[in-house]
């Protein structure tokens, strides 16, 4: 058998192996680990007063985390072209959802926004169900324009799509509205060959974001707590104390466990602020480790996306990478100070129910994609 033949054999062979991001699982994985320990850390002195548990966010988290693994391992198993046929019923599904939690009676508060509904002992956050319902809708709507991205008008219709859901969400939650619509506008902008036009875009959003906080009366006393915490009271408290976590914290910290701070001084500490007891314990060197950690699971993405057997999987992959980019961005901007106060968690790592479970969930979209990469094209 000549040569030339044993390599075509070879090549057909290669063909035929289907590649599975085992580096991405991983990331996941060590994340999700590293985010269990350090929610311990920050959550024990609180959950011991409150619960008289000093493990009761961890063993919730552990539970959460089970059933996104279950959810994970589902979706990477099923074949991620299946969800194309419910794009239509993903986008307004999540309509009506983030509809009827703004309904008096139907939806539950939380930091004085209706953002929770309860199915009999279950409860979940409508604006999670909205993340990936878009990045469904989405995926399938520009799929259908693929030569028509470059043209404006193309562009403006398939970005109107988003408006009424990014709108409703944002009359409970305006960081999640910012994040849902973050997502929309990188999808089109990876599909899109003319980049001129996001200029604009970006122009309009900021406008629209400016004129959105400055006519509600609570948003736009964030952005005086934001300029000037010391002196905006108990608006400005958990900022000013997240900002002490940090600065105490030092290059290589005071030592697992031993931060001061989430001794009730720094609220949300197992949520929102979980990064401020990170700098406290582990320092910068630890803070700039996580970071890196962000860094590659985006980067694996990235590899995943540009990979992709199509467009619709690539752009699956890109919703997903946005919004975990954008969470990191916006959780670490608010608790360094450098943007106005938002509820935005760190993924992976903060206490969350829903927006675990789907942010796991969306990673198995991810490792879905990555099933139908052959190994050749990555060579």
């Amino acid at each position: 058998m000549s040569r030339e033949v044993q390599r075509e054999k070879t090549r057909e062979k290669k063909k035929k192996i289907a590649y599975f991001d085992y580096n991405l699982l991983f990331l996941v994985i060590f994340l999700l680990s590293f985010g269990l320990v350090m929610l311990y850390s920050s959550s024990a002195y609180i959950s011991a007063n409150k619960y008289g548990d000093d493990a009761y966010y961890l063993k919730r988290q552990i539970r959460n985390i089970a059933i996104g693994a279950v959810m994970m391992f589902i979706t990477a198993k099923v074949d991620y072209r299946v969800w194309k046929k419910f794009g239509w019923l993903a986008y307004f599904g999540s309509f009506f959802l983030c509809v009827i939690v703004l309904i008096p009676g139907i939806g539950s508060s939380s930091h004085g926004s209706s953002r929770w509904l309860g199915v009999g002992p279950i409860s979940f956050q409508p604006s999670e169900v909205a993340k990936l319902g878009m990045i469904f809708f989405m995926a399938m709507l520009i799929e259908k324009f693929p030569r028509q991205m470059g043209d404006w008008k193309t562009l403006l219709k398939l970005l109107a799509f988003s408006i009424p859901v990014v709108g409703v969400i944002a009359a409970a939650n305006l960081s999640t509205a910012v994040i849902v619509f973050g997502m929309v506008v990188c999808m089109l902008f990876v599909a899109s060959p003319k980049y001129s036009h996001f200029v604009i875009v970006g122009v309009i959003g900021v406008i629209f974001g400016v004129c959105f906080i400055m006519g509600a009366g609570y948003r736009a006393s964030r952005v005086q707590a934001w300029l000037h915490p010391e002196a905006a009271g108990d608006k400005g408290y958990q900022t000013l104390m997240g900002l002490y976590a940090i600065g105490s914290g030092g290059l290589f910290g005071k030592g697992l466990g031993e931060s001061l701070q989430k001794l009730g001084n720094v609220p949300e500490s197992q949520n929102d602020m979980i990064f401020t007891i990170i700098c406290e314990e582990l320092g910068l060197f630890g803070a700039v480790c996580l970071i890196l950690l962000f860094i590659l699971l985006i980067w694996r993405m990235m590899v995943i996306a540009n990979n992709s057997q199509d467009l619709y999987g690539s752009l699956i992959v890109v919703g997903v990478m946005a919004q975990v980019a954008i969470q990191v961005i916006l959780n670490i901007a608010v608790v360094t100070n450098t943007i106005p106060n938002t509820g935005v968690i760190l993924p992976f790592v903060s206490y969350g129910g829903t927006s675990i479970i789907f942010l796991m969930t969306e990673m198995g979209l991810a490792l879905s994609v990555s099933k139908g990469i052959k190994l050749e094209s990555i060579e």
